[in-house]
């Protein structure tokens, strides 16, 4: 992949496939990816069914994974992945009001924003609400003492700071009673 470049077309097994690029698709492949309540080849058959126009050959499926991945990841490819800090569903709300900060619009009324355009302006968010709570949690993961105005604001704010827990157990269930009827 290119940074300089919006890849809208994927080859995968010597064949062109077009990808789903808006940041909308990329932030709902994120959120199946992330389903507990799914097998792990589960999630990852909606994610590539998701993303690629047309069906990849199951010879060619793990390329596809990969070449999804690192999609995603776009240049943070870490070796060495620390504590969670930020999940984009929970944390939707504060994601949404500094990027259109910094992007100076509003990012949802665009019809079309390839996902790289997306992470780009949120790299380039700086000071704000979601600093603040991811900045939080780093310290709480870590062990370190939070300072005065920090045990302050996570007093106030705990339900935007501590990630939610959704019901895994009552959700799989719901989930298996529909997957019964479908």
């Amino acid at each position: 992949m290119n940074a300089w470049g919006l890849p809208v077309a994927a080859t995968i097994g010597g064949v062109e496939y077009q990808i789903n690029t808006d940041f909308r698709d990329v932030l709902e492949i994120i959120q199946y990816l992330n389903d507990n309540t799914r097998t792990e080849y589960a999630r990852w058959r909606i994610a590539l069914g998701l993303f690629y126009e047309g069906d990849i050959p199951d010879a060619y499926q793990e390329d596809a994974a990969r070449y999804l991945s690192d999609f995603i990841a776009y240049d943070n490819q870490d070796d060495k992945p620390g504590p969670k800090l930020m999940d984009w569903q929970q944390d939707s709300a504060m994601i949404i009001a500094d990027v259109n900060k910094f992007a100076g619009k509003e990012i949802r009324a665009e019809k079309y924003m390839h996902w790289w355009t997306f992470l780009s302006y949120f790299y380039g968010v700086g000071e704000g609400q979601l600093s603040t709570v991811v900045g939080i949690r780093s310290k709480k993961a870590k062990g370190k003492k939070l300072d005065k105005w920090e045990q302050e604001y996570y007093r106030d704010n705990r339900q935007k700071v501590d990630f939610q827990t959704p019901d895994t157990a009552e959700k799989a269930a719901l989930q298996e009673y529909f997957n019964k009827w479908l």
